[in-house]
């Protein structure tokens, strides 16, 4: 007896004409996903809209119907984005959850709107325009960071520290010169969002369920209506494709490694052994034992919370990796750890903006670790070979033993007398003192791309059009 789709057989749409038992509670349990995909309503209203629009122009459906039904996914929307509509789990998912909806506002009608789809294109569509979405947004978001690291840069460009190779004193730079190297960072992490965008713009929706569909539909038309380069040319692929999802996590884990070392470079350096850098009161927590306490909370959980972002991508592609094609129920697994990877990454880079942007460095505390330690002995060898054309390797040997002596003498490099220098080579005379004045070291180093202040602030020009589209 063929009888229309009452509202019991809505809610159990999928399964009420071929199945007698009951849904085991476990088995619908693990098959509801509306408690996490919930979020990709916006999306899925929006390619329905786009569906139906290209229904009624392809006369698949009446534009009676259609108006019809676009106007209730419309009231579907203010619903939602008000929080009253009534969320469903023994709907499953989102497409459910609003499909009843419309059902209980149109009727039959309702059903028109999956002609010529599947939810297998569905949820592809929807999970496209979501993380199209988010791309967008980090990259602003990552955008405004490298805006504050380059005023910070600015504000520190002939600020000299010690630069470091593995943590030990190396070569004087100076604080302008250690951000813009993050600003770089972070601008190869808006390309490789910006790729991962551009390549995953191709629409699926029409694939259907795996094969296409036998309906006429227009799939250039959704395409251009939901801001696709393209349809999708394959539509096995089309369905099974969650490549867009892992490249966009493998960039936003790399992303995150970035902000990490930023984050540990700050906890060192807020420490009381360097005091490079103040934090202030909003910036960090207290003890509930040590009142003396402040500590770099945020910066440690942009640390702790790279590990988590990491993960995302080796869960989808653990779960991808031995997957026939084309669609599998496990391909649900792929949007709890993608929107736990998002949305911990918005927030490392919201925290480390705010970071960046009140920190304050302790230019005295930096200065007085460059005296400390003998950065300037590099540009001492490097005089021995442009005076006596020795190898560099032989003047390595000799600086070596100069720094040495001044270890034993508790001293600077500076410091040793010139008769002691011209113990260890002949070839040591009073200009050997210029050479180890560290301002004279950091303004030597002015190739391309070096530390010293000139070129730090044509690198800050060069960013600032680069990177935020400003010309000074």
């Amino acid at each position: 007896m063929m009888l229309s789709m009452t509202k019991t057989a809505a809610i159990d749409s999928m399964r009420g004409g071929r199945f007698v038992d009951v849904i085991e509670d476990a088995v619908a349990r693990i098959n509801t996903s509306i408690d996490f995909d919930r979020r990709l309503w916006r999306e899925d209203i929006a390619g329905s809209k786009a569906h139906v629009e290209m229904l009624v122009a392809q006369r698949i459906i009446t534009k009676e119907d259609g108006y019809v039904i676009e106007r209730a996914l419309g009231e579907i929307w203010s619903e939602i984005d008000s929080g009253t509509f009534n969320f469903l789990h023994s709907l499953e998912d989102i497409h459910l959850n609003i499909e009843h909806r419309l059902h209980e506002k149109i009727g039959d009608t309702a059903g028109r709107l999956h002609t010529g789809r599947s939810r297998n294109d569905q949820i592809a569509l929807d999970m496209k325009l979501w993380i199209r979405g988010v791309v967008d947004l980090i990259d602003s978001e990552l955008k405004e960071l490298q805006a504050v690291l380059i005023e910070r840069a600015d504000q520190y460009a002939e600020t000299i520290m010690p630069g470091f190779t593995h943590l030990q004193p190396a070569q004087p730079i100076t604080f302008g010169h250690h951000l813009m190297a993050y600003v770089e960072m972070l601008g190869r992490d808006r390309t490789r969002l910006a790729d991962a965008r551009r390549r995953m713009n191709e629409n699926p929706l029409g694939a259907a369920a795996l094969a296409g569909t036998q309906f006429p539909i227009d799939r250039q038309m959704t395409s251009a209506i939901l801001g696709f380069d393209r349809p999708a040319a394959n539509s096995l692929d089309a369905v099974s494709d969650r490549d867009f999802v892992m490249e966009v996590l493998a960039s936003a884990g790399i992303c995150a490694v970035h902000l990490s070392r930023l984050a540990e470079e700050l906890i060192i350096w807020t420490t009381s052994q360097f005091s490079f850098v103040h934090l202030s009161d909003s910036l960090t927590t207290g003890s509930s034992i040590m009142p003396q306490k402040k500590n770099p909370d945020g910066a440690e959980l942009v640390k702790g919370k790279t590990g988590r972002i990491l993960s995302a991508f080796t869960i989808i592609a653990i779960v991808l990796k031995g997957m026939p094609l084309s669609y599998g129920k496990d391909m649900q697994e792929d949007k709890e750890p993608c929107f736990d990877a998002i949305d911990n990454l918005r927030l490392c880079i919201a925290c480390t903006t705010s970071i960046v942007r009140n920190l304050q460095a302790n230019q005295e505390a930096m200065r007085k670790a460059v005296f400390a330690s003998f950065v300037t002995a590099t540009d001492l060898a490097d005089w021995l070979v442009r005076e006596t054309k020795m190898p560099f390797r032989n003047a390595h040997y000799i600086v070596g033993q100069v720094v040495r002596v001044a270890e034993e003498k508790c001293c600077g490099l500076a410091d040793l007398p010139l008769d002691l220098l011209r113990k260890i080579h002949h070839a040591f005379d009073e200009r050997v003192y210029k050479i180890l004045s560290i301002d004279a070291s950091l303004n030597a180093r002015s190739s391309y791309g070096g530390t010293a202040p000139v070129r730090v602030r044509e690198q800050i020009i060069e960013a600032r059009k680069r990177f935020l589209g400003r010309s000074c």
